[in-house]
């Protein structure tokens, strides 16, 4: 019969094979016990000196030793350690727990008092009688390795294993640092013994051992108790069992040869000496311990899930989006290395403004539009009038790195510089910036242009000269309009509902481009998506600068709060874990236009979705009022559609992020479109999306003004205060005038209340010299020269000079 093997067999089920013992000679334990005694002794020295640094140490120097014992940093005690932040919904839902570290630091009242005597019995059990150094089981370290032939016991306390713990958690991320925290050299034996001592006088017993319980790594990005106990159990550390206790106890001494999920067999082995060990200190009876050695392991394991990719409903790029606001938000720290600290080290709840309803409005909208696997995509952003709130940001492609399932971790909602791309064009989502300009500057709401099919792109007025045509006669040089059927004149509510190119480039010609510029940096267009500065250029007017869907969004809703513009916010509130606020930047509002600018324009927007407008089969589910602009870029490349009610707007964008596929003859959402428009593309998106997302909300109109529809006039028609005017014939100001408006009506009242706009008659006018029809005819040009009235007379800029 063969001996019996001295290697032990391996477990079923357990991948882990404990090495076999070497076998020593006499002389070779000899050997290793006396290197092994000679370092302790020259460590027993160096310790002396330690000890008693202001009595004189040997080797070390009194007076030097004592100023260096006393340099252990403030911070040292306590350090902030990395932890798990944590991402909020503005309903408290959980978006995603990021973290460099997953940690939470917790006090001692929040763990078990199995895991604090466990990890005491199995670590260091004589933690509580000992100081820093504990010079029995020096003694008891030699005596096992050299019985054993091998390292097989150390002999740091507890209280030295958390200073090593500090030191590689002060290292952060940085390798070099890590490695140098972690060096077996004399060097830092004698820090990190310096350091305990120092802890051992300044902090009681408990405290040591709470900060170690929190700084400690039990396996799978596990760090701390508190993450360990949700990690393996997915309960807290308060509610650990015995057998639970134990084997996390275990743990510790090395996580990856006792982890339960691949060598369960081991870890089951290392958890019943734990309790063993417990039993040898009498912090538990023998038949708990049989009891605990009966039960199974028990894991109920929890994947790690870490950073914005574990976000749920498509909020992955809003998370994105969030972590660049701390990063970049003068809020959160002065300098760029403030703000990626304050990251980096977590330990933060941070609550967001995004509607988790909202949000998976947009997101079911994106996503069964458009597929995941259509040539093109789609993103969407909502924002709340008047605050600046971002409630919905939502695109076609899912969060990820797998490019093979056309995951993309490039925001298409934002700019480059908060984790989006370049941008995209808007076309005549653009326009809506260029009336304002123009209504600021004094130009009535009923400014008419002969606006012809095509033209020559103007001269026009910069900021700092004039931009020529220098392409005149070529195709670059010529602007066109859609439709070979569209040609003036126009007035601005038709121009806008038909989306009439010619008019909107020469309303930038009489204003001049700095006044567009100008606009579009006050509603927060102040550079391109891509960070390129605004090129005054006439296609500015025409949507030919990259913007993002979160930036035309909050434009439409500076319109929709009657010109009061804010930044956009995504956090409402951070804090600490332990409760502290953590300042966050306060909403910024500023009135960038008039109030009666912003209740023109809203209701010249009202004209797009309505009867005759590009955007009239747009209607909610509702039914309540709607306004917005659509936009279509050359070739088709990009569709665009914002829209808003009085307390919600949104934009959609739909296009080729990369590529720039023109949308012709195109599948998507597996309906075939033979050619894409802001309208029949991202329009029906914005529906959907917009019909859920409104449900239960206020229906809040817009202040709105009444502005007459100009009608071409036959030449028999005469001037409109001609009293012979022919029936059939409207009071309806001439085309291609450019002058104040006049009230209109078939009486000199009503004619005279439009006439004396921006008084008091003028506001009444017809109210006391004539028939009701005279009356609202009179209001209606009394409201419209009042709005001109305050303006400053108008005067077009002189086209000299060079660009």
């Amino acid at each position: 019969m063969s001996p019996k093997s001295r290697i032990p067999r391996p477990d079923p089920g357990d991948s882990w094979v404990p090495r076999p013992k070497r076998r020593e000679t006499p002389l070779g334990l000899l050997r290793h016990a006396a290197t092994f005694l000679g370092s302790c002794v020259l460590g027993g020295v160096l310790l002396a000196g330690l000890i008693l640094p202001a009595a004189g140490a040997v080797g070390l120097g009194a007076k030097n030793g004592a100023e260096g014992f006393q340099s252990i940093p403030d911070d040292f005690k306590t350090p902030p350690l990395t932890q798990a932040t944590q991402i909020f919904d503005a309903k408290g839902g959980l978006i995603a727990k990021v973290y460099e570290r997953d940690r939470t630091v917790i006090p001692a009242d929040r763990m078990s008092p199995l895991i604090r005597k466990a990890q005491v019995d199995i670590e260091d059990s004589r933690f509580y009688e000992h100081g820093a150094v504990d010079l029995k089981g020096v003694l008891r370290a030699i005596t096992k390795n050299a019985e054993s032939g091998a390292a097989v016991q150390g002999a740091s306390t507890l209280t030295q294993q958390y200073v090593k713990n500090v030191n590689v958690e002060l290292a952060g991320d940085d390798p070099v640092a890590v490695r140098e925290a972690q060096r077996k050299t004399l060097g830092r034996k004698i820090q990190e013994l310096r350091y305990a001592i120092k802890l051992e006088e300044d902090l009681p017993k408990e405290q040591i051992l709470t900060n170690y319980l929190n700084i400690t790594f039990y396996g799978h990005q596990a760090y701390g108790i508190e993450a360990a106990a949700q990690r393996y159990f997915g309960r807290s550390a308060k509610d650990l069992d015995l057998p639970e206790a134990a084997m996390l106890a275990g743990l510790v001494q090395n996580p990856s040869q006792y982890d339960p999920k691949l060598h369960p067999v081991a870890a089951k082995k290392r958890r019943d000496t734990v309790i063993d060990k417990m039993v040898e200190n009498k912090h538990i009876t023998a038949d708990q311990a049989r009891e605990a050695k009966a039960a199974p392991l028990g894991l109920n394991y929890q994947e790690p899930q870490n950073g914005c990719i574990t976000a749920q409903a498509g909020m992955g790029f809003f998370c994105d989006y969030v972590r660049h606001v701390v990063r970049q938000d003068p809020a959160f720290g002065k300098s760029a290395g403030e703000r990626k600290k304050l990251w980096d080290t977590g330990g933060l709840n941070i609550y967001t403004t995004l509607d988790p309803d909202k949000q998976a409005a947009a997101q079911n909208a994106v996503s069964t539009k458009v597929y995941v696997s259509d040539p093109v995509s789609a993103a969407m952003t909502m924002v709340e009038p008047g605050t600046g709130k971002i409630l919905a940001m939502a695109q076609t492609r899912p969060y990820g790195l797998a490019k093979e399932k056309n995951q993309t971790v490039v925001n298409f909602n934002v700019d480059a510089a908060m984790g989006g791309g370049v941008g995209f064009q808007p076309g005549s989502n653009f326009k809506p910036i260029v009336a304002a300009a123009a209504l600021e500057a004094g130009l009535p709401p009923t400014q008419q242009y002969d606006a012809p099919n095509r033209m020559d792109w103007p001269t026009m007025k910069t900021c700092d000269g004039t931009w020529k045509n220098l392409s005149k006669g070529k195709k670059e040089g010529v602007i066109p309009n859609e439709s070979p059927s569209e040609k003036g004149p126009y007035a601005l509510k038709q121009a806008m509902a038909l989306s009439v190119n010619t008019y909107f480039v020469q309303m930038e010609q009489e204003i001049g481009l700095c006044a567009v510029k100008q606009m579009a940096n006050k509603l927060g267009v102040t550079a391109r998506a891509g960070g390129d500065p605004l090129q005054e250029v006439p296609a500015l007017g025409l949507g030919t600068q990259e913007v993002s869907p979160l930036t035309m969004a909050n434009v439409y809703a500076t319109f929709a709060a009657r010109g009061s513009y804010c930044a956009p916010v995504a956090i409402s509130r951070i804090t600490t874990v332990d409760g502290k606020d953590v300042p966050v930047a306060p909403v910024h509002c500023d009135q960038v236009m008039s109030e009666d600018t912003a209740d023109v324009l809203n209701s010249v927007l009202l004209g797009v979705t309505e009867k005759g407008g590009t955007a009239r089969d747009l209607q909610l589910d509702d039914g309540r009022q709607i306004a917005g602009k659509t936009g279509t870029t050359d070739e088709k490349k990009s569709a665009w559609f914002t829209g808003y009610t009085g307390n919600l707007s949104a934009s959609v964008w739909l296009g080729s992020p990369g590529t720039k596929i023109p949308m012709r003859n195109i599948r998507i959402g597996g309906q075939y479109q033979a050619e894409v428009y802001g309208a029949t593309g991202p329009g029906p998106i914005w529906q959907q999306a917009m019909s859920d997302a409104v449900r239960g909300m206020p229906d809040k109109e817009f202040t709105t003004v009444v502005i007459p529809d100009p009608v071409r006039r036959d030449p028999g028609c005469g001037t409109p205060t001609d009293p012979s005017v022919p029936a059939g014939c409207t009071g309806a100001p001439s085309p291609g005038a450019t002058g104040r408006p006049r009230g209109t009506g078939p009486s000199t009242g009503g004619q005279n209340g439009g006439q004396n706009g921006g008084s008091t008659g003028g506001r009444n006018g017809g109210s006391t010299g004539g028939p009701t029809s005279d009356q609202t005819w009179g209001q209606t040009g009394g409201a419209i020269g009042g709005l001109i009235g305050r303006a400053t007379p108008y005067t077009p800029p002189d086209d000299g000079g060079d660009q």
